[in-house]
């Protein structure tokens, strides 16, 4: 088939390249024309793992090529992916959409035969209609344009991964027209095995909201519990291990430390909030409200450990290496980043900051400069006081206590994602601090 992206973010680029590899011609759209150039030369502006290699390999084999020009896109195919940002609005409890309306109505006017515009951006209940009746009354095809809801469940950092093998697709939709077209769209992954839930739009826009609200909970949940470790003396780690053998639980996301961030969780949780306020499921929205109070709150009781690790020592005028700063491994994305939240809570104690990060120095420094950064993971550690592990890369976990061991002032180590194998950084010398589990 022929299908159309349109905006190539975080969303847009890996769903553009993974519909290139299911077999479809692709036409990717954005309003950046330099962003537009890099794609059509095969360069990724974003980093998520696997996404390079497809980009480059369906740019030059053509099935995939980018353009500012809606029109060309509108010419071009019968099916049109709305990816455009919903960023959280002014108010801060909801969606702004105003990406998805100006999309609506760039496109609309150019649809003069039968289409299926398939929206993956996260909206608030309700926006399927309001975009279909908008669509219906700009398109020259009026009735003929149908509007289905296709929310997406992508990691960051799992991006391609979650599109090619997805655990369930959901299309909101209206009539049997476009639950053909879907059907025909994701064949080779609905091939596969992966089930398809058909709802209706209401249905579709809530549930992408539940799913990342409740893995929010889980997170929130077990955060809260660390806190009661942290207090009774008690191993948050073990506890996950107990809770997580039970198959109602899981251990899946419940992964005490600094909290969620990046550009989903957080704006999908307070708008899934409001939308409970809105409805006037009053409990359900003081239920989730604790969940982010919870969450914001993390910063704090992570400055709390490191005064605790730290001792007689103040952190003013200390020599901090933060390890991380994407705000979770597998992407350079920094929004909302519970890692660099601390390294400002850090410098503004009096802390000298230096932040590592195997893939997001770039996007660090663009959006938090006062910080000092480095990409070598040894030459961090030179001089530091103190080091705080904030983002659970691979590359962390992996990294030799001994080797390094003489690189920092002071062999001092918190672990604010309680991600570490703790004895062998002891064996080498080192103190280790970890949120939720008995300090040694």
């Amino acid at each position: 088939m022929r299908v159309s992206v349109i905006g190539c973010g975080h969303l847009g680029i890996p769903h553009a390249a993974a519909m290139a590899e299911l077999g479809h011609e692709v036409i990717g759209v954005d309003v950046d024309q330099a962003k537009i150039n890099r794609l059509n030369a095969g360069e990724c502006p974003i980093y998520e793992t696997g996404l390079p290699e497809l980009l480059t390999r369906h740019t030059t084999s053509g099935r995939l090529r980018f353009t500012t020009d809606t029109r060309e896109a509108a010419d071009f195919t019968e099916v049109h992916f709305i990816c455009v940002g919903t960023p959280i609005d002014a108010d801060g409890r909801s969606y702004d959409t105003r990406q998805v309306y100006g999309t609506i109505r760039q496109l609309a006017p150019h649809l003069t035969r039968a289409c299926t515009i398939v929206g993956k951006s996260t909206v608030t209940v309700g926006t399927t209609s309001q975009v279909t009746a908008l669509a219906q009354r700009l398109a020259p095809a009026g009735q003929d344009v149908d509007v289905v809801w296709n929310p997406e469940f992508l990691r960051e950092g799992h991006a391609v991964h979650d599109t090619l093998r997805p655990e369930r697709i959901i299309a909101g939709l209206a009539t049997t027209q476009a639950e053909k077209t879907i059907r025909a769209v994701y064949a080779p992954i609905l091939d596969a095995g992966v089930p398809l839930f058909v709802c209706d739009p209401q249905t579709a826009e809530l549930a992408k909201g539940a799913a990342n609200t409740f893995l929010g909970l889980k997170i929130s949940y077990i955060n809260a519990v660390a806190d009661m470790c942290e207090a009774a003396g008690g191993d948050i780690s073990k506890i996950v291990d107990i809770l997580g053998i039970d198959p109602r639980i899981g251990s899946g996301g419940m992964r005490p430390g600094i909290g969620y961030g990046g550009g989903c969780l957080p704006k999908d949780i307070r708008a899934f909030t409001a939308s409970a306020r809105q409805l006037g499921a009053d409990h359900a929205a003081t239920l989730l409200r604790a969940a982010e109070k919870i969450n914001e709150n993390r910063t704090s009781v992570a400055m709390g450990l490191i005064t605790c690790a730290l001792g007689d020592r103040p952190i003013k005028g200390a020599r901090v290496t933060v390890w991380g700063a994407a705000f979770k491994p597998g992407t350079n994305d920094v929004r909302e980043s519970p890692a660099l939240a601390l390294a400002h809570a850090l410098q503004q104690a009096g802390g000298v900051v230096t932040v590592h990060d195997p893939q997001a120095v770039a996007t660090a420094m663009t959006r938090n400069p006062e910080f000092d950064y480095t990409a070598d993971l040894p030459d961090s550690l030179n001089g530091a006081d103190l080091v705080v592990l904030a983002t659970e890369w691979p590359e962390y976990q992996q990294a030799n206590p001994r080797t390094i061991a003489d690189r920092p002032a002071s062999r001092l180590l918190v672990d604010c994602r309680t991600t570490l194998d703790p004895e062998p950084w002891r064996a080498a010398g080192w103190t280790v601090h970890q949120l939720g589990r008995p300090g040694r």
